[in-house]
């Protein structure tokens, strides 16, 4: 029973990071439950991809599907508070305008954001936007659905498969001495697979393997420029895994 309590304050710790969404206040806290929640991320995405994927169908056959693309993303826009899509904007201002690693993370620190976080942030959007309304509106839910827990996944296996960036005091994250487990890392990536039992099986593998690529890209670029990773780097391999998956779907739907 503590076990079942334990996991339960790790979940709602999860949303709690994760989202805008109202949970009950924990009664205790210690400083490595969000590395420790990490297993549960790709739950948190789920949810928010389930949201996102009930407004695309409905309001697809109310509005059509470019509306409905930009309503599905907006609410998980909503719930989360843009909350990757702000280290999405922050990484490619961090990574693109700096010429040294801790110039790059002062630049990420920076609040405001520069011409290559607008950009970044505006292409991404837009694809995600017309890749939706270019797929058949029940795949792209159960699409929307995959990727946004697959997302969270990909920067699970990051915090894992990468160094925390030297120095790197640019998101919202800190990382704990012991940093996440293998079977936290497993347990994440169980929990984000079944969505694709739903998408035809080329589509699904085609997902995974654009997805893949964008997040390795990316994690690869950060740790060459930087080091490591940071909270606002987690934030853009999530955001560029989502958008891989998409399209790797779209191709073969």
């Amino acid at each position: 029973m503590g076990w079942a309590r334990h996991q339960i304050r790790l979940l709602l710790c999860a949303v709690q990071f994760l989202t805008r969404v109202p949970t009950p206040n924990l009664s205790t806290f210690e400083p490595d439950w969000i590395t420790r929640s990490a297993r549960y991320f790709p739950l948190v995405g789920q949810g928010v991809g389930l949201v996102s994927a009930l407004v695309l169908i409905g309001a697809e056959r109310v509005w059509g599907g470019a509306v409905a693309a930009v309503l599905a993303i907006a609410v998980g826009l909503l719930i989360t508070g843009a909350f990757h899509e702000d280290g999405l904007a922050d990484t490619a201002d961090g990574l693109g305008g700096g010429q040294t690693p801790a110039r790059r993370l002062e630049i990420m620190k920076d609040s405001r954001v520069g011409t290559y976080g607008v950009c970044a942030l505006g292409l991404i959007l837009a694809t995600k936007g017309a890749v939706l309304t270019s797929t058949p509106v029940l795949t792209a839910a159960v699409a929307l659905l995959a990727a946004h827990g697959l997302g969270r996944a990909a920067a699970v296996v990051a915090m894992r498969a990468t160094p925390y960036a030297p120095q790197g005091e640019a998101g919202k994250w800190k990382p704990v001495p012991q940093g996440v487990r293998p079977g936290e890392v497993l347990a994440a990536l169980l929990f984000a697979a079944w969505p694709l039992a739903f998408l035809p099986p080329g589509a699904a593998l085609a997902g995974v393997a654009g997805g893949a690529l964008l997040a390795i890209l990316m994690a690869a670029l950060a740790k060459r420029l930087i080091g490591g990773h940071t909270g606002d780097v987690l934030g853009a391999i999530e955001q560029v895994f989502e958008l891989g998956f998409l399209l790797g779907v779209a191709a073969l739907a």
